[in-house]
């Protein structure tokens, strides 16, 4: 991969991280207003405040393992063995990481990563 490909990775990475630290944040701050509110009169607002507070955490934990497979891959960049398969250790095609920065595997073997049980 070339100098410059790597730098428009890495730019694409970073600015990503940036925005998902800007939504952790936004959302945290809307979780510790959820818990302070004390306003909660009746079963159906416990039942709204509860639904709500569960969507978003669950979009914060989804956030939080993007974030950490965007810092590997940024760890990646900076050791220099980014945008290879974690598995066959063959080149992610450039087409795949446009789409999906921080891929760890190419696409043959995220088939055969899916398809493995857990």
């Amino acid at each position: 991969m070339r100098d410059n490909d790597i730098e428009y990775f890495k730019q694409m990475l970073e600015t990503r991280r940036e925005q998902i630290l800007k939504n952790i944040m936004g959302s945290s701050k809307e979780l510790d207003e959820l818990h302070q509110n004390h306003e909660v009169m009746d079963e159906g607002d416990f039942a709204s405040v509860s639904t709500d507070n569960m969507i978003n955490e669950e979009i914060l934990s989804s956030q939080q393992r993007e974030l950490n497979e965007i810092d590997e891959a940024l760890a990646k960049i900076r050791d220099g063995s980014y945008g290879i398969c974690e598995m066959c250790e063959e080149p992610i095609g450039m087409q795949r990481l446009k789409v999906k920065p921080f891929a760890k595997y190419c696409i043959t073997c995220r088939q055969i990563a899916e398809k493995s049980p857990a």
